[in-house]
């Protein structure tokens, strides 16, 4: 009957004392008389085991003080199965197993079961996911362990087989294009930043995904697996990120398919149609290519669902991203056939830069070389200064333009402009070296005209005088000799002349004359309004200039931007 009630109070401390143990770690420790505290330690040391009694009575005098707390180390219980050392529990938890402790202390198995137990509850933990991980860990290193290589490419689809049933092996590719940061015209490239992604079976990597536990398998070293050997064949430069760690990644999935991205920045070449410069579009491509497996052993192909994406906030400078197109450009070499991707981006350059930058300025340079026809053609430093400013302000603007673009044997519709607004600068100040010459020539037929009359009034003067002096001189004979000259005598009836003769009268010659003189046409009556030749040049040159540059602009503009799109898209 003793033995039993012993028993059963056994267990019931047991119990409890697991209970208060399996508890947050929160322990107390207090001044108990007799228990002494090391200075040293700062542990709580217990009586003998011969002196339990006499602790059980002190325990029940509750003399406890509160004040002093302190958190569960693991070196409490580094003593205890010595019993010298004791952590004492929560105070409401201590005066209820205090009584039985000593007793259950005295068996030094049990006590070494306690400590086992409590270090295995309160110091090793375990975790479901801990189970997880080292699975993954034992899969890792049986598919990709001694008898994985590589070196070696994995099964191909049987049903493209070339050689027997064995064919290439497919791998799927798609790519993200997050920035294009630079067309270079001069340089013809571009810079491009791509998440590059394939995917592919290998059935070597095959494992049990745990009824659904294990998605895939995260591989960080992705050398320890065979990959495509893909290179882009248009590249200048390159090179892979490696902040803060290498942007890779590599997953594994039950089914043996494998998941490979890559974040990569590439210079790539561009050749450049640069015709209708600056009204063009340009096809900029990405090509990707088997280095050395041939089409009989590896083929790439574009993912069906979004081979291409391009993030929302592309943003590209004086160009637009109208659209891309993917196609394949498999390559014949004398070494075999090689697989091959390619997308190609059309970009469209924003004119409104251009028309800023360019060709407004062209206009205003051309107008303001007009201004020399309002002038006066005396003005000689003025219209001079104009003109050559004008001119070499062109030359200058033209020069810049050309130091952005690259050396072609063909000519750029922004050499037509260019060019066109040159010729009608120095056109102007051509028409200045006219208007100069005409005005000197005016000047000189001006003065000799004044000569030419001087001398006429000279010799009508010196005529008249003779004429005068020969009038007294017959005057003298006449009076002399006084003879009359033989007329003959003509009479006139109403009808005409008797003799026959047509009546020659000064009125009906003039009128005769006024009426066969032709017409002059407008064009010259309106010069005639001004009298010199170098006026009437400059007055030409108002209105030929800018009606000449108004068709100009005309057939310029229809020709190239009202042209149809390029038609090898």
């Amino acid at each position: 009957m003793m033995d039993s009630f012993e028993k059963e109070n056994n267990r019931k401390t047991m119990e409890s004392l697991s209970d208060s143990l399996i508890r947050p770690s929160i322990w107390y420790r207090t001044d108990i008389h007799p228990l002494i505290k090391s200075t040293q330690t700062k542990r709580w040391k217990l009586p003998s085991i011969d002196h339990h009694h006499h602790f059980h009575r002190n325990l029940n005098q509750n003399n406890f003080d509160h004040s002093d707390e302190t958190r569960l180390d693991q070196n409490h219980f580094s003593d205890l199965g010595k019993a010298e050392y004791l952590l004492i529990p929560k105070l409401s938890i201590f005066k209820i197993l205090m009584p039985k402790l000593s007793q259950f202390f005295s068996n030094i198995y049990l006590k070494f079961a306690l400590y086992i137990i409590i270090s295995f509850v309160l110091i090793c933990p375990v975790h479901p996911s801990a189970n997880i991980r080292a699975t993954e860990k034992r899969i890792l290193d049986r598919i990709i362990g001694a008898g994985y290589d590589s070196r070696i490419r994995p099964m191909g689809n049987a049903s493209v087989g070339i050689r027997g049933g064995d064919g290439p092996s497919m791998v799927f590719v798609n790519i993200l294009i997050r920035s294009i940061s630079k067309i270079s015209d001069l340089d013809m490239e571009y810079s491009v930043q791509v998440t590059f992604r394939e995917q592919w079976v290998d059935s070597r990597l095959k494992f049990d995904n745990m009824s659904g536990q294990i998605r895939y398998l995260v591989l960080t070293d992705p050398n320890k697996v065979w990959r495509p050997d893909l290179f882009f064949k248009n590249e200048k430069e390159g090179h892979f990120h490696d902040i803060i760690m290498p942007n890779v990644l590599l997953r594994i999935y039950p089914e043996g398919g494998v998941l490979y991205s890559i974040r990569i920045s590439l210079v790539l070449a561009c050749p450049m149609n640069l015709k209708y410069y600056p009204l063009d579009k340009q096809i900029c491509s990405i090509q990707m290519a088997s280095y050395g497996y041939t089409t009989e052993d590896l083929m790439f192909v574009w993912k069906q669902e979004d081979p291409v994406q391009i993030t929302t906030n592309l943003h590209l400078p004086r160009f637009t991203l109208e659209k891309y197109l993917t196609d394949y450009c498999t390559s014949k070499t004398n070494t075999g056939s090689y697989s091959c991707l390619k997308v190609d981006l059309l970009f469209k350059r924003e004119f409104s830069y251009y028309l800023i930058q360019i060709y407004i300025p062209c206009c205003m340079l051309v107008i303001v070389s007009w201004v020399s026809f309002w002038l006066d053609p005396n003005a000689i430093p003025a219209r001079v200064s104009l003109g050559v400013t004008t001119l070499l302000t062109m030359a200058t603007s033209i020069s810049g333009i050309n130091s952005s673009l690259p050396p072609v044997s063909y000519t750029k519709a922004i050499d037509v402009w260019t060019g066109v607004c040159l010729t009608f600068v120095f056109g102007a100040l051509l028409e200045f070296a006219l208007v100069n010459y005409a005005s000197r020539s005016d000047a000189h037929r001006a003065a000799l005209k004044q000569q030419q009359a001087a001398l006429a009034a000279q010799r009508k003067w010196d005529l008249e005088h003779a004429a005068a002096l020969e009038v007294d001189h017959l005057d003298d004979r006449a009076a002399a000799f006084a003879m009359r000259p033989l007329v003959r005598q003509q009479h006139t009836g109403g009808g005409g002349n008797q003799g026959g003769l047509p009546d020659f009268s000064g009125e009906k010659l003039r009128s005769c004359e006024i009426h066969v003189m032709p017409k002059r046409n407008w064009c010259k009556r309106w010069l005639s309004k001004f009298p010199t030749r170098s006026k009437r040049i400059d007055v030409i040159s108002r209105i030929f200039f800018p009606l000449m540059f108004a068709l100009f602009n005309l057939v310029y503009w229809t020709t190239y931007l009202f042209r149809e799109d390029m038609q090898d898209l």
